[in-house]
């Protein structure tokens, strides 16, 4: 027999169903994490450490409320006082963990274009085009993937390149070429692509940095009215138990 009142108790399985909500919640902090990071991990080269952080972050926090939305529905049905405010405390620290990686995860999309900058600049160095070296198909697919040259522009190869040859990547091939293809640095080369690699390559990391912020900040949203609903609950079961003090 429940030990709430009418609204208590429509609260109560109001509380179940977000409990069920949240686990969904998780699945999709996993999701996003998982996909991010793997997204990241195709360009691993260019990317420093606090990349991959934030996804990992968000994969961590969306099992571990996998995990305590078992404690919320248990507590919620067995109306157990005990379980419902751990589950309160608990998800309440969730909140402000998922807060925290919204705000990291939007933060990082505004640090993006400078950590990347840094980092192409870096690897420039490490392009070789008698020995293929990981830096080497990586600035290859990127200038490819971006139609781009160069960090800010094609120029930033002359230093690599003493003559005025440039990665073949950095033009596109005419369609039905045949024989040897050059790709060089002289103005009148139209097939030469134009775009920086910094800006288009820094927006896609971007782009997917938000949506690392925007799934912690939203998911942060709902977690924070199922704390209210819990504490609610907690606290219709204590009276009707008679319980006092904290626990």
């Amino acid at each position: 027999m429940s030990l709430l009142t009418g609204s208590a108790n429509a609260v109560k399985y109001t509380l179940f169903g977000f409990n069920l909500i949240f686990l969904i919640t998780g699945i999709i902090l996993i999701a996003v994490g998982a996909g991010v990071g793997a997204v990241y991990t195709g360009y691993e080269l260019f990317l420093t450490a606090k990349f991959f952080s934030i996804p990992t972050f968000l994969i961590v926090i969306g099992a571990f409320i996998i995990v305590i939305t078992f404690f919320g529905c248990w507590g919620a049905l067995k109306e157990n006082y005990c379980l419902i405010l751990s589950f309160s405390i608990m998800l309440f620290i969730i909140f402000i963990l998922e807060l925290a990686a919204g705000i990291s995860g939007y933060v990082l999309r505004n640090d993006a274009y400078s950590l990347i900058n840094s980092t192409l600049f870096d690897s420039l160095s490490e392009y070789n085009s008698v020995r293929a070296t990981p830096a080497t198909a990586l600035w290859d697919d990127v200038q490819r993937d971006f139609q781009c040259c160069g960090v800010t522009n094609y120029t930033n190869w002359s230093d690599e390149f003493k003559n005025s040859s440039l990665p073949i990547s950095c033009c596109t091939i005419p369609a039905g070429a045949l024989g040897t293809f050059t790709c060089d640095n002289d103005t009148l080369n139209t097939n030469r692509n134009t775009d920086a690699c910094l800006l288009g390559f820094s927006d896609y990391i971007s782009d997917h940095a938000v949506s690392l912020g925007a799934a912690g900040v939203v998911i942060a949203v709902l977690q924070f009215f199922g704390v209210i609903f819990a504490c609610y609950i907690a606290r219709e079961i204590k009276i009707r138990n008679g319980i006092t003090g904290f626990m």
